[in-house]
C-alpha cells in the first residue's frame, strides 16, 4: 500500500508548482480527487487520479454571504444557533448564483441582523467584512419587510395609527410602512427595528399576531428559499 500524502504536496509534484500556490488552487475548488471536489490542503491520498481543472485560477477565494431561511423551533437571542444546519445537504436546489461550495465558505461565519422574537425567515450570515459593516454598524439604515398574520379585528383607524410613529418604553419608534397583504396578513417595512416592536404595534391596534415571517433585508429578499435551506448571496449583491 503506497504511503499517504497531503494533497497539496501530491498537487506540487504533479505540476511543478509552488507548495503556495498548490494550496491556492485546492482552496479554490480546482482540484479533484477520483473525480470529487476537495478544498482542503492537508487531505491525505494515495493513489488517487489528482486532477486540476483546465480553468484553474490563483485568484483567490472570495469570503462568502449566506441567505438562509430559519424555521420555527430556534432561540431568536441566539442566531448563531442555526449555523450547524447550513451544509451542503440544505443547499437550496434553486441557487442559480453560481458559486462553487467550498467547505471554507461554511466555516467562520458570522450572524448579522437578529430576527424579531417569535419570528422565522430570512437570517444572513457572513465572512465578509464589508458586509458584516452593513448589516451591523450601519443597521439602522436598512429596511426590513415582515409579512405578519394577525387575528382580532383591527381599530377603525387602525392602519393610519400603524403607518404613524409610536412609542416604545419610552424610545420614539420611526415611522413604518404597514399595509394589508391579505385579509388576515398585514406587510410591515421598517428600519432600526426594537424587540417586541411589530408585536406592540398590532396590539396597540387591536391585533394580537399569529405569526412573523421576515421576507427581506435591504434590497435582498430571501426568494423562494424553504424552512431550512439555504442559498449564497451572488456576487455583486448590494444590502
Amino acid at each position: 500500500m503506497s504511503e499517504s500524502i497531503r494533497l497539496d504536496k501530491r498537487l506540487v509534484a504533479l505540476i511543478q508548482c509552488s507548495r503556495g500556490e498548490a494550496q491556492k488552487y485546492i482552496e479554490g475548488g480546482w482540484v479533484r480527487v477520483d473525480g470529487e471536489m476537495i478544498d482542503q490542503p492537508q487531505f491525505k491520498v494515495t493513489s488517487e487520479k489528482i486532477e486540476l481543472h483546465t480553468d484553474a485560477t490563483l485568484t483567490p477565494v472570495m469570503p462568502a454571504t449566506i441567505l438562509f431561511h430559519q424555521p420555527d423551533g430556534y432561540d431568536i437571542e441566539a442566531p448563531a444557533a442555526a449555523l450547524p444546519q447550513i451544509t451542503p445537504q440544505t443547499r437550496s436546489k434553486d441557487d442559480v448564483s453560481g458559486i462553487t461550495l467550498l467547505k471554507r465558505h461554511l466555516a467562520r461565519q458570522r450572524p448579522t441582523v437578529p430576527l424579531e422574537s417569535a419570528a422565522t425567515g430570512l437570517l444572513v450570515f457572513s465572512q465578509d467584512g464589508r458586509i458584516l459593516r452593513r448589516l451591523i454598524d450601519d443597521a439602522s439604515k436598512n429596511e426590513q419587510e415582515y409579512v405578519v398574520e394577525v387575528m382580532g379585528e383591527i381599530a377603525e383607524d387602525g392602519i393610519d395609527r400603524l403607518n404613524q410613529p409610536m412609542s416604545l418604553d419610552g424610545w420614539q419608534l420611526p415611522s413604518t410602512k404597514v399595509s394589508w397583504q391579505s385579509d388576515h396578513c398585514l406587510r410591515f417595512a421598517l428600519k432600526n427595528v426594537r424587540p417586541g416592536q411589530i408585536e406592540y404595534m398590532c396590539q396597540q391596534v387591536g391585533l394580537t399576531v399569529v405569526s412573523m415571517l421576515r421576507i427581506r433585508i435591504g434590497r435582498v429578499s430571501m426568494g423562494k428559499l424553504k424552512p431550512g435551506e439555504w442559498r449564497y448571496l451572488p456576487s455583486g449583491s448590494l444590502f
